[in-house]
């Protein structure tokens, strides 16, 4: 009997195994799709001849410069969504729980606009193609940053004055989301059109705006949350069998709760303070992978990383080839392919408990 249970977990961790590898692959290709389309349609050939500076010069610099920083930024934000909205959901213990939950998105819009229309951030490019723009995109991206740790501070707060729960904390972070909302939507009210397009322009999820500075930066904070994350695998096992139970094997529930919520939320406003709103991958990842992986957070963290990051590499093809010549804002992308997807989810978990 113990044999053939042990025979069984194998079985099961093999399965777990070839999904991962099977995500890896599909990334990787994607990755190459990526490389290729744009709207200097190259070859693998020529993305290759680019990729290693052998060709032409040009194929250089459209590897390098334009397409390498926005494929690196699709890759960290996807995983990082994802892993951050599995880990809200698994510590909050509510299967509705996404980045946006904490209202930790809504925050970061509100400073992005603050810098932008308060601090005259945006401007207007007179040339000939009469572009928008942001004077300093790194001051931008910091401010939305330091609004969005402040409210991860607040909901924190809030939540240590009562009992920490998951209900208070999903209730502390969309009253602080509404705030911060509201603040938005004064700050904009105050503007001048070109202050006003600028800061809308902003919040669209645009990852042409990525560079490999801000990349770098996404990755140190994906890296560090991703291993803090592994390392409390099984802690994270323990509190899905429920917190009395958890507690009982000597975890900390608290403690931990609070940091990964922590850690979870500082990978979201890294992402949006530099890329914009990208909606959906945080709720919708970690429910299509837990169907075919389990509650196993020891595969369930990589897969659901995998699995955001392909989620936003087909958005972000999805986005440069529907209209010819045009990119469109991957942010609207990721919340149509989301939309839909969620709600079957919804309807098909309605019919299995039915």
């Amino acid at each position: 009997m113990g044999e053939e249970l042990q025979k069984r977990y194998k079985r099961i961790d093999n399965k777990r195994r070839l999904i991962l590898l099977s995500l890896l692959i599909v990334d990787i290709l994607l990755i190459i799709v990526c490389l290729c389309v744009g709207s200097a349609n190259l070859s693998l050939s020529q993305i290759l001849q680019g990729f290693f500076n052998t060709g032409e010069h040009k194929y250089y610099l459209i590897v390098w410069k334009i397409r390498m920083p926005r494929v690196i930024a699709a890759v960290l934000a996807g995983g990082g969504l994802a892993i951050s909205g599995l880990i809200m959901q698994s510590v909050l213990k509510n299967p509705m729980a996404s980045p946006s939950t904490l209202g930790v998105s809504n925050a970061a819009v509100f400073g992005a606009n603050f810098a932008i229309i308060v601090l005259g951030m945006g401007a207007f490019n007179s040339s000939a193609e009469s572009d928008l723009f942001v004077n300093n995109p790194y001051f931008v991206a910091t401010t939305a940053l330091i609004f969005a740790v402040i409210s991860v501070g607040l909901i924190l707060i809030l939540s240590h004055i009562k009992r920490f729960s998951s209900e208070i904390v999903v209730l502390a972070g969309l009253a602080v989301g509404a705030i911060f909302t509201a603040g938005t939507t004064m700050v904009q009210f105050f503007a001048d059109s070109n202050q006003l397009s600028s800061a809308v322009f902003w919040s669209f999820g645009n990852l042409a705006r990525a560079t490999f500075l801000e990349d770098l930066i996404m990755f140190i904070v994906i890296a560090t949350s991703f291993i803090f994350f592994m390392f409390n695998r099984l802690n994270y096992d323990a509190m899905t069998a429920g917190l009395d139970t958890a507690r009982t094997m000597g975890v900390n529930t608290k403690s931990l709760s609070i940091l990964s919520l922590l850690f979870a939320s500082l990978i979201t406003a890294t992402c949006v303070s530099f890329l914009g709103i990208i909606g959906f991958i945080g709720l919708i990842a970690p429910h299509i992978i837990k169907r075919f992986i389990g509650d196993n957070h020891r595969f369930l963290i990589p897969a659901s990383f995998l699995s955001g990051v392909a989620i936003l590499l087909i958005a972000d093809t999805i986005s440069r080839t529907i209209v010819s010549g045009l990119s469109l804002p991957v942010g609207a992308i990721t919340s149509l392919l989301g939309g839909p997807m969620f709600i079957y989810l919804l309807i098909r978990g309605k019919q299995k408990n039915a």
